[in-house]
């Protein structure tokens, strides 16, 4: 599914859940009356999710009319207004919890992400997130890394191959596990997970290209490293946090994955006011 019509999706069912069979509230404010509302993000964020919001207020009623004052990637600072919304009343007040929902947390993403990109600059290390997304929103969560600087790494089960300690165990051993995957993949990437030296010398021997270093210390990335002298990508995994991953990055993994980003969310503080009615 691409992205646009992942967000359409998206929004349609998180509006279906919000309204239900109608918003109650609303209807307390009379039909003709028209709002001019704006949006303020209360601490310094990167922003996302502009096209999330839009296409909440485009499900809702197509006449509202959007002006941002900022796009997706700029860094906002605390008390900005950031978007100016006109429209019909009723659909401005059904649509502002579910739109800022959206926003505030793709903002989060997008600011967290941004945090640890700066904190392995000047490394070789990118920084890349995992599959451990909120369900239903994978897509939008991994837009949001890539808008902080991250890349997304295997979107879901169907588009790389990750080999875990299961995996190898079920197949009889990382030779034996190794050789399958190479038979049955087409275009896309194999890595595996090696949780020790011994397992990533025996995955370098198999011919591997592309392996994730499970919870190794720093002591043994910089060994692993070395071992392998540049043969595969090596990425660094398990239990990563903003004061480590400098130090992680700097033992000259190619690569850092870090779940957080999209499972530990704090939503960034946004609000939405009414300054005119008519």
């Amino acid at each position: 599914m691409d992205l646009a019509t992942d967000i359409e999706r998206a929004v349609a069912q998180a509006l279906s859940e919000d309204i239900g069979t109608g918003d109650a509230t609303a209807g307390l404010v009379p039909e003709h009356f028209r709002a001019h509302a704006r949006i303020v993000v209360r601490e310094e964020s990167v922003l996302c999710g502009t096209a999330w919001l839009d296409q909440v207020f485009r499900q809702l009623d197509r006449r509202i009319g959007v002006s941002w004052h900022a796009q997706d990637g700029d860094l906002v600072a605390a008390n900005t207004v950031i978007c100016d919304l006109r429209g019909s009343a009723r659909p401005l007040l059904t649509g502002e919890r579910t739109a800022l929902n959206f926003l505030q947390t793709l903002s989060a993403v997008a600011t967290k992400t941004r945090a640890y990109v700066h904190a392995v600059a000047g490394t070789r290390a990118a920084i890349l997130d995992t599959r451990k997304t909120l369900p239903g929103l994978r897509l939008a969560l991994k837009y949001a890394v890539k808008t902080g600087g991250g890349v997304n790494h295997r979107t879901g089960l169907y588009d790389g191959i990750l080999i875990k300690e299961n995996h190898i165990s079920a197949a009889g051993g990382i030779q034996q596990v190794l050789a399958e995957a190479n038979k049955v993949n087409g275009e896309i990437p194999i890595q595996i997970e090696v949780e020790n030296t011994e397992q990533l010398e025996q995955a370098l021997g198999n011919g591997a290209t592309l392996i994730l270093l499970d919870n190794f210390t720093i002591p043994e990335l910089k060994k692993a490293v070395v071992l392998n002298a540049g043969r595969a990508q090596l990425e660094a995994s398990g239990g990563i946090t903003l004061k480590s991953v400098r130090e992680i990055a700097e033992t000259g993994v190619d690569r850092i994955s870090i779940g957080s980003l999209t499972k530990d969310i704090e939503a960034v503080d946004l609000s939405m006011r009414f300054i005119s009615m008519a």
